[in-house]
Formats: C-alpha cells, sequence, structure tokens
C-alpha cells in the first residue's frame, strides 16, 4: 500500500480529490453496501401503500424491483449469448489492424535480466 497517497492527490483539484475517495476499496465497498441498503429499503417501503396499476400484476408489491431485476439479468445472458454470434477472431483485420505489425526487435526497449 502506497503510504504517499496524500502526495499523489495533492495535484488534484478539490473535486478529483473528492472523487478520489472512491478509489479505495473499503469505501467501494461502504458504497455497495449503501447501495443494497438503500435498494432493500425502498423494496420495503413498497410494501406500506396501495397501487392503482393499469394491470394485476402492476399491484403486486416489490414488482417493478423484481421485474427489473429479472429483465437486467435476462438482458446480460442475452449479451452473452450474442456476443457468441457476433464475435470475430483475432486477426480478422489482417494486415490492416494496427497490432498486426510487426516490429523489429532491436528497436523495442528490453528490461535488464
Amino acid at each position: 500500500m502506497d503510504l504517499n497517497r496524500s502526495n499523489e492527490t495533492s495535484k488534484f483539484s478539490p473535486l478529483g480529490k473528492t472523487l478520489s475517495w472512491f478509489t479505495k476499496t473499503k469505501n467501494a465497498n461502504k458504497l455497495f453496501l449503501g447501495l443494497a441498503l438503500l435498494c432493500f429499503a425502498l423494496f420495503l417501503a413498497d410494501f406500506t401503500y396501495h397501487k392503482h396499476g393499469h394491470f394485476h400484476i402492476e399491484e403486486i408489491p416489490g414488482f417493478y424491483g423484481a421485474y427489473g431485476f429479472f429483465m437486467f439479468t435476462a438482458l446480460i445472458l442475452v449479451a452473452k449469448a450474442l456476443r457468441l454470434l457476433i464475435k470475430r477472431p483475432e486477426n480478422y483485420y489482417g494486415d490492416k489492424a494496427v497490432d498486426g505489425e510487426e516490429y523489429p526487435t532491436d528497436q523495442l526497449e528490453q528490461g535488464s535480466k
């Protein structure tokens, strides 16, 4: 762990210093836990009032939360399946690809062994 983290952010703007809070793992875990608790609280709040939906299923408490979760999961699974269909081989662009060039080994910097 770098102990000079305060020196690392000293050249940042005030907004950059504030946003650098999210780069620390323990703070990201706190943010994730806070969002999970907020979602759970909103799910529970859905049971406290009566809804008047156009369809009967909309009146079920927690319907929109469950629907959103399952649809987002389905979207990810469909995207994974679609990736198998539209994926191209690594050498698809052949010689015209930028990373397809061969570099002379005598011009590459090589670390000392």
